[in-house]
């Protein structure tokens, strides 16, 4: 279902309303999809819809993970999520994970950006190279 222009700049409103400090408010948002079901104005499926949509994007994109072929030191982790946070916002969810597949080195991805610094990463790019 395509979205109309006034429904897509109606949920950038919303969202742009739901924002407190640069931060999403759960309270607004709660608030504002229950006035939109609770009123039905003009092609509201359509801004609820697109609303949800930017919400997810947003949480997607003040969400990091710190990949590591092996558990990190607690002293290098605090260091790298002090670097994120400076660099992305306080507010940045991040999350650790231990991947053995990676074989060594880290793969950091917040949001749709990826920083991949692994072993196996450079293997990969060796093969496709030869």
């Amino acid at each position: 279902m395509k979205i109309s222009k006034e429904a897509r700049r109606h949920a950038r409103e919303l969202l742009k309303g739901s924002l407190a400090d640069g931060r999403l408010d759960a309270r607004r948002i709660a608030e504002y999809a229950d006035r939109l079901i609770a009123e039905k104005p003009r092609s509201y499926l359509a801004v609820l819809k697109e609303f949800t949509r930017l919400v997810r994007l947003e949480i997607y994109r003040r969400h990091a993970v710190i990949e590591s072929a092996a558990p990190l030191d607690p002293a290098a982790a605090a260091r790298l999520e002090d670097d994120l946070r400076q660099r992305f916002g306080a507010d940045l969810a991040i999350e650790t994970r231990t991947n053995p597949a990676l074989l060594g080195g880290l793969r950091v991805q917040v949001g749709s950006d990826v920083w991949d610094g692994s072993v196996s990463n450079r293997l990969q790019l060796l093969q496709q190279q030869l």
